[in-house]
């Protein structure tokens, strides 16, 4: 008689929570020790190559709420990582962009990433590795 499988592992839920944490459960030590915090990393990763955008829009971007990310970006400038900008088009609103002092700080990290990302990918040949990308993309709302 063969195993029942459980529920988990084949919901789709848990396998991308179990998948985000093998990602990130090695990386992390160097977001740390570049002394930022996991939310100021994906601030920064989102912003790198970005135009400004406003606090909602970043704060859907880096899964985080709004007076979250109001605060924190708030802090950011204060250590010169971001620039805070009166949005042209609405002066209510308020652009976030990367300093270069951010994408200075970012870079490496962007870099360690990529790695990290290949050798988490690397049991995968590379069209299901673009796939992989694709498929999360569409759930995600997102064009890959």
């Amino acid at each position: 008689m063969r195993p029942q499988a459980r529920f988990v592992d084949g919901y789709l839920g848990y396998l991308l929570g179990q998948a985000n944490h093998a990602l990130y459960k090695n990386f992390d030590i160097h977001v740390r020790a570049a002394g930022l915090s996991s939310i100021e990393w994906r601030v920064l990763a989102t912003l790198h190559d970005s135009p400004p955008l406003t606090v909602s829009q970043l704060a859907h971007e880096v899964l985080a709420k709004q007076p979250t990310v109001t605060k924190l970006v708030q802090r950011m400038a204060d250590q010169g990582w971001v620039t805070l900008l009166a949005d042209p088009a609405d002066q209510r609103r308020t652009l976030v962009g990367a300093s270069a002092a951010g994408r200075r700080l970012v870079r490496p990290l962007l870099e360690k990433a990529r790695a990290h990302e290949s050798e988490l990918l690397q049991s995968l040949a590379a069209s299901e590795q673009q796939a992989l990308k694709r498929l999360l993309a569409k759930l995600a709302g997102r064009s890959a």
